[in-house]
């Protein structure tokens, strides 16, 4: 239980939509596009008011999945946490595309119990066991929450771009690691599998710190979870879309949040 809600806990620093809080969480590469036999990168994950630049909390890495081009899941080295951002080193050994992502999801749950309110957080499979018998009043949301980004030595590839089963997820068209500046890209995004209609996507480019506009744009999914963003400037961007459901009879309501860091070159 304790492992349980010290997930629930991480996601709740990642900025997910849980809370108000308008800190936006990123995962950001040195670099995106590389080649040669093998290469390093380097990221830097947190949260603040202005995408990738570190001025208000480190980013827990409890959920660090790396995707590899065969499809296997390989380990960061040199982690590091320090106060206003995560850091983290990954080795490609392969060519192709690598997803490298920060994936959290809990259960948390209200009830009242002999006339006192109660709150329970942790895992989804611990959830129908935790609440005691003779409760009343429950109320419960699922969370997920999936901050991304994506890394290619020599030729582009698509196994590790395959969508996950649950949560909020993209699903490229356009693959994320050929984005051009003045070019349209497409993409769809899925939740647990099915499209994701109606959410609407923003759009930021990095470095605000050297410009008085914002350079912001938003973009709402098509019915079959599509939109299509045409990139302004070179850059890094990061993209973000949440979605929240009510309950539905037994289904708890789901409360789910995507973000993914791009670069669009010259």
């Amino acid at each position: 239980m304790k492992k349980s809600i010290a997930l629930v806990a991480a996601l709740l620093a990642l900025g997910a939509p849980l809370s108000a809080q308008a800190h936006r969480a990123w995962l950001a590469p040195t670099s995106t596009v590389l080649s040669g036999n093998d290469a390093w990168v380097g990221f830097d994950a947190g949260m603040s008011n202005g995408v990738f630049i570190p001025d208000h909390a480190a980013m827990r890495l409890d959920g660090l999945t790396i995707t590899a081009p065969d499809g296997t899941t390989v380990q960061a080295e040199n982690q590091h946490r320090a106060r206003y951002r995560s850091s983290f080193d990954l080795h490609l050994t392969q060519s192709g595309t690598y997803r490298i992502a920060n994936v959290m999801g809990g259960m948390m749950a209200s009830y009242t119990l002999n006339g006192e309110q109660k709150r329970w957080r942790g895992a989804p499979a611990e959830f129908a066991t935790a609440i005691p018998a003779g409760a009343t009043d429950v109320q419960a949301t699922r969370t997920s929450s999936r901050i991304e980004t994506f890394v290619t030595l020599n030729d582009t590839s698509a196994t590790a771009l395959a969508a996950p089963a649950e949560g909020l997820a993209l699903v490229p068209v356009t693959h994320p690691n050929d984005l051009v500046k003045g070019e349209a890209a497409t993409f769809k995004l899925v939740k647990d599998g099915q499209p994701a209609a109606g959410l609407e996507v923003t759009v930021a480019r990095g470095a605000t710190r050297y410009r008085d506009n914002p350079e912001e744009q938003t973009v709402t999914t098509g019915a079959d979870g599509g939109f299509s963003v045409t990139w302004p400037e070179a850059g890094m961007y990061w993209l973000n879309a949440s979605v929240r459901t009510p309950a539905q009879g037994a289904e708890p309501a789901t409360n789910a949040s995507y973000v993914a860091v791009v670069e669009v070159l010259p």
